[in-house]
C-alpha cells in the first residue's frame, strides 16, 4: 500500500496478488480500490493487480469540482491510471472506471493485454434516439438540476437508488451518507462526461483499433440502459465477448464477485 503524488493529486494505491502478469483495476464512482479485493484475490497467483483510489474517493485526497470543465475528472483519472502502466497490462474497470479503461485502450491499444469492462457507463456510445438513452437523459437532467440547486442529499439519494448496491439510503451509515452528499458535484462532472464524451472515446476508428481480447459484463437487473451500452460497444470491437450475470445489478464487484472473477479469468486465458 502506498500514498504518493500523481498528476498533482495525493493518491492511495495497493497491490492485489503476486502473479507475473501486471494488471490495473479502476473502481466505480463513489467506490474505492478495496472493492476489487474479493474479485481479484482469487486470481492472485496469476496477476499482480494495482488498484488505486480515485481522487475524492477512499483514502485519496479530495478533489474540488468547482469551476471544473465538463469531463475534467475523467481526464484526471485517466492520466492517473496511465501513470501506473509501464508495460502491457490486463486492464479491468467497473462503471465509470470501465469508461476510463476504455479511454486508455482507445488511446494506447499497445498498452493493453486484455480488457474487461464491467457495466461501462459510456452512454455516448448509444444512439441518442434510442428510447433507453432518452429516458436516462431525462433522469440526468433532473440530477444535474438538483446538484446545481445545491440539493445534494436528494441528488445522492437518487444516484444511489439507481446505481448503488440496493442498500436503502436510511440503512447506510451516517458517515457514508455524508461522504456521498459531499461527492455529488464530482458526480455531476463525471456524469456529463459519460453522456458527452469529451475524451472522444467513441470517435470513428477508436474502439475498432483495440486488438486485445475484450470482455463486457453486465447484470440482468441493472438499469435498462446497460445492455444497450454493452452491445453498442461490442459492435465496434473485433475480439469481444458479452456476458450477462443473472440477478446482478450495477454493483457486480460487490454483489457477484465470484462470477466476475470467473469471467475475468476467462478473458485472461484469451490473451
Amino acid at each position: 500500500m502506498a500514498l504518493d503524488t500523481r498528476q498533482g493529486q495525493q493518491v492511495f494505491w495497493q497491490e492485489i496478488g503476486t502473479g507475473e502478469r501486471p494488471a490495473l483495476a479502476i473502481h466505480c464512482t463513489l467506490g474505492a480500490s478495496s472493492l476489487w479485493k474479493p474479485v481479484l484475490e482469487p486470481l492472485g497467483a496469476q496477476i499482480s493487480a494495482t488498484a488505486f483510489d480515485q481522487p475524492n474517493h477512499g483514502q485519496s485526497a479530495e478533489w474540488d469540482a468547482t469551476g471544473a470543465e465538463a469531463g475534467a475528472f475523467q481526464a484526471l483519472v485517466t492520466r492517473i491510471a496511465a501513470s501506473f502502466i509501464d508495460r502491457p497490462v490486463d486492464l479491468i474497470g467497473h462503471s465509470f472506471g470501465a469508461s476510463v479503461a476504455l479511454r486508455i485502450a482507445v488511446g494506447a491499444p499497445e498498452a493493453v493485454r486484455s480488457l474487461t469492462l464491467v457495466e461501462p457507463v459510456l452512454f455516448a456510445a448509444v444512439d441518442h434516439a434510442h428510447p433507453e438513452w432518452q429516458t436516462l437523459r431525462a433522469k440526468q437532467d433532473h440530477l444535474e438540476q438538483m446538484i446545481a440547486e445545491g440539493d445534494l442529499e436528494k441528488a445522492a439519494r437518487a444516484f444511489m437508488h439507481d446505481w448503488g448496491a440496493g442498500v436503502p439510503w436510511e440503512a447506510l451509515p451516517e458517515h457514508q451518507r455524508a461522504r456521498f452528499i459531499q461527492q455529488m458535484p464530482m458526480v455531476g462532472n463525471i456524469s456529463t462526461a459519460n453522456f458527452e464524451d469529451p475524451g472522444r472515446i467513441t470517435r470513428e476508428g477508436g474502439m475498432e483499433g483495440i486488438d486485445a481480447p475484450v470482455m463486457i459484463v453486465h447484470g440482468d437487473a441493472s438499469p435498462p440502459i446497460m445492455p444497450v451500452v454493452a452491445e453498442a460497444i461490442a459492435a465496434r470491437i473485433a475480439d469481444v465477448g458479452v456476458a450477462c450475470i443473472p440477478g446482478a445489478g450495477h454493483m457486480i464487484p460487490v454483489t457477484h464477485s465470484a462470477q466476475l472473477t470467473e469471467l475475468i479469468a476467462m478473458n485472461l486465458e484469451r490473451s
